[in-house]
């Protein structure tokens, strides 16, 4: 497999997964505003969508949308417990938090990252993000990760997300839990080997 990222971005959850489950894979970084592989290739050209995280698979065309990628790659190494088994509720509740990091938090860091994005929308952004910092906070207060005691793909997503709090002044220190837990899953060693590939770790 195949796995377009940049560095830092929402696709280093993708690859913390593939680090997790072990599967073999090559990293291609994208310059997402030239749209070009690091190799200078044409990346509207693999994915025209011209998003990351976008998974080259081993059989041929692409697999996109990060948490579909991450739900793809648990399945692919089942020992690992990355992901429970379909049809079971455990799975589902796997789910609700992907899904929960997905739509209440990622996307309401999505547009501080932009430099048109009025400065008062950002304040209200950032109350929005306080809040559901929160809602982590009391998850955390009696589980070491977001769906139980087992690392899932939900904390390689929540992770990932977690570390955009700092630069927009976001302070973890504030929501104890959740600073413990962003220590925690970062001193896993795929998490550890995935922030040094990308260069930001």
């Amino acid at each position: 497999m195949k796995l377009y990222l940049k560095p830092g971005a929402c696709s280093l959850a993708s690859h913390i997964v593939l680090r997790e489950a072990g599967l073999p894979f090559d990293l291609v970084k994208v310059d997402l505003a030239a749209k070009k592989t690091e190799d200078g290739g044409d990346f509207l050209a693999v994915n025209p969508k011209g998003q990351v995280p976008t998974l080259g698979l081993d059989e041929g065309g692409i697999l996109t949308e990060g948490p579909v990628i991450l739900q793809f790659v648990a399945d692919k190494a089942p020992a690992k417990g990355l992901v429970p088994a379909h049809g079971s509720l455990e799975r589902y509740r796997v789910l609700e938090w992907l899904n929960f990091v997905g739509t209440e938090l990622h996307k309401t860091f999505s547009p501080l990252f932009r430099p048109t994005t009025p400065d008062a929308f950002k304040a209200t952004l950032k109350e929005l993000l306080a809040a559901k910092f929160g809602v982590l906070d009391r998850r955390l207060a009696d589980s070491r990760f977001l769906a139980g005691e087992s690392f899932t793909i939900a904390d390689a997503y929540a992770f990932t997300v977690l570390r955009w709090a700092a630069p927009m002044g976001l302070d973890l220190a504030t929501w104890p839990n959740v600073a413990a837990y962003f220590a925690r899953v970062g001193e896993r060693p795929a998490v550890r080997e995935a922030l040094a590939a990308e260069g930001i770790g």
